[in-house]
């Protein structure tokens, strides 16, 4: 007996020593990921390999040998928690590395076990009895991490209840500590409650009159396809998503219209999830694949391009991605900059130069001020943390798509084709009506347009409600338009080959389509008088702006949602 006994002893020695091992290793390499740079995409993947290995091991080290480390260790239910909280981070990061959305639901079935099963539910009552606020403030980043998750799925109501609980934890936890991040934690709170509400432009009401959670990414219900023969030269390949609006609300360093614009570029995730690539259940399963191989062992194409997203970068930080964007982009590859920015203004003491590359200023990259110097600056020194047109020179090496929403876009329309690639810039309108401009913190219109164009009509018509059936007959009319749009563009003789050259990528396809659907509601428009998006190269006004047939959509449309009145009557278009 005793023999057994220091045997059992021994035995359950080891799988605590072994435990205390793999949780070491796998915090060490957990926090060694915030070291990696956050551009390219070959330098971090080993490392991602290495975490996923150890977690999956502690994982499924604990599963099997629970009953031991509660008696031996003292193993807490919200340690297991945090494990499981460490996992969906991974996947999570995962999903930003590599731009694949299948990996939130990855993230998301974490998360959510950890809600399920009640991880943290002891932890306030703990951490009160030891004095750890910390162990709090793990359940509220928990919470915050998991909102974020769920609004990039769209799971409203899973979001709503979030916002609840978390209301609630942070509460109880300024209660018992009295912190010194209570006014911190207050924001977050604000900042989430206000993104939800403020991503609310155009309510779609089911028969009950309950309020519909639409998605807007790409899916074959939304893009036509390409006609038969029209050649496929590039796809979108990398892309960058810069927010600096100073006055747009945010939540984790993502404005709504990073927000609109992320869902824009990615592909409607698939809920169900092959079980040989991803692991449901809340343990973690081989590494993901970042590109996943055909039968025949090729390399298979993205489901989604890669994205950087970008919140207030500064000059050199953009440039730095910039530059890894450009160098990581494939034969055949094009790279898509999307900016959404408040203005910089030029120097006036200069004279203009006449390819405007520098002198008529940009967009802001950054709101952070540079100190001021005792000697007043002069004023042939710009601003250094301006992104000017000429900036973007040396990228249009390659195939570039350019996207500018700013209060200063022009400042990009005479950006020359240097070096013959493709090169597309879209721009928004400087200037909208003052209702529209007096809620900018809701996000801009222009990318509105983009992202969801019936949104973005219902939302420039005043329609703040519309029924599930009248929603649908109305997207069937933007479709409708769509096509005909596609076929103007696959007969053209004068459309600039730049946009026949990046018209075969589905993105691209799809931002060029609702770019055409914005500039011809915003010209029929009463309130839109002088107030237009550009294009370079221009597109030709008689096949896209002026244009019958693509104008009786946009009437049918207005009648079909009666706010016919609020656009301008022209001839030979209905009456």
């Amino acid at each position: 007996m005793t023999e057994v006994k220091v045997d059992r002893d021994e035995h359950e020695r080891k799988v605590v020593n072994e435990f205390c091992h793999l949780l070491e290793k796998s915090k060490q390499l957990f926090n060694g990921l915030r070291d990696l740079p956050q551009y390219g995409h070959k330098q971090w993947q080993s490392y991602f390999g290495r975490t996923f290995d150890v977690y999956t091991k502690l994982w499924k080290f604990q599963q099997q040998n629970r009953q031991i480390l509660d008696l031996k260790y003292g193993l807490k239910r919200w340690q297991i928690g945090e494990m499981a909280s460490k996992i969906g981070q991974l996947y999570y990061h995962y999903y930003l590395r590599t731009s694949e959305t299948n990996y939130l639901n990855e993230a998301f079935s974490f998360y959510s076990a950890i809600k399920a099963r009640a991880y943290y539910s002891k932890a306030t009552r703990e951490d009160s009895i030891s004095g750890r606020p910390d162990l709090m403030v793990k359940k509220l980043r928990y919470y915050a991490r998991f909102i974020v998750v769920c609004l990039l799925l769209k799971k409203m109501k899973m979001v709503r209840e979030l916002v609840r609980e978390l209301s609630r934890q942070i509460e109880d936890y300024t209660a018992t500590y009295e912190p010194d991040d209570q006014l911190e934690w207050s924001l977050v709170l604000g900042e989430i409650k206000g993104f939800v509400e403020a991503d609310n432009l155009a309510k779609v009401l089911d028969t009950d009159l309950n309020a519909l959670v639409l998605t807007h990414r790409l899916s074959p219900l939304n893009l036509p396809p390409i006609e038969k023969g029209m050649p496929v030269p590039f796809t979108l390949q990398e892309i960058l998503i810069i927010g600096n609006c100073a006055e747009q609300i945010k939540f984790s360093e993502l404005t709504l219209d990073m927000y609109r614009m992320l869902q824009t570029f990615e592909r409607e995730p698939q809920e169900e999830v092959s079980p040989q690539m991803f692991d449901q259940s809340p343990a973690p399963g081989r590494p993901p694949l970042v590109i996943r191989q055909d039968t025949d062992g090729r390399l298979g194409k993205r489901d989604n391009p890669h994205k950087y997203l970008l919140y207030k970068p500064s000059f050199s930080q953009l440039f730095v991605f910039l530059a890894s964007g450009f160098k990581e982009l494939p034969p055949g590859g094009a790279m898509c900059v999307y900016l959404s920015a408040d203005g910089a203004s030029g120097s006036g003491a200069l004279k203009p130069s006449p390819d405007m590359a520098f002198d008529y200023g940009g967009i802001s990259c950054s709101s952070k001020k540079e100190p001021e110097h005792i000697i007043k600056k002069p004023a042939s020194i710009k601003d250094m943390h301006c992104l000017h047109p000429g900036d973007l020179y040396p990228f249009s090496r390659k195939p570039l798509f350019l996207i500018v929403d700013s209060d200063n876009s022009s400042t990009f329309q005479h950006m020359p084709n240097l070096f013959g690639q493709p090169l597309v810039i879209l721009m928004s309108p400087e200037q909208v009506p003052s209702n529209i401009h007096e809620q900018r913190h809701r996000g801009n219109l222009f990318t509105l347009f983009l992202h969801s164009p019936l949104t973005a009509f219902c939302y420039v018509c005043g329609i703040s409600e519309i029924h599930i059936e009248l929603w649908d007959k109305a997207q069937a009319v933007i479709r409708k338009m769509f096509v005909e749009i596609s076929r103007t563009v696959a007969h053209s003789r004068t459309l600039d080959t730049s946009y026949l050259q990046f018209y075969g990528d589905d993105f691209l396809r799809l931002v060029i389509l609702r770019f055409i659907f914005c500039c011809n509601v915003v010209y029929l428009h009463r309130g839109f008088k002088g107030f237009t998006p550009l294009c370079q190269p221009p597109i030709p006004r008689d096949e896209f702006l002026d244009n019958v047939a693509l104008h009786r959509y946009v009437f049918d449309l207005a009648t079909m949602l009666n706010v016919r009145s609020q656009l301008q009557e022209e001839s030979g278009v209905g009456g």
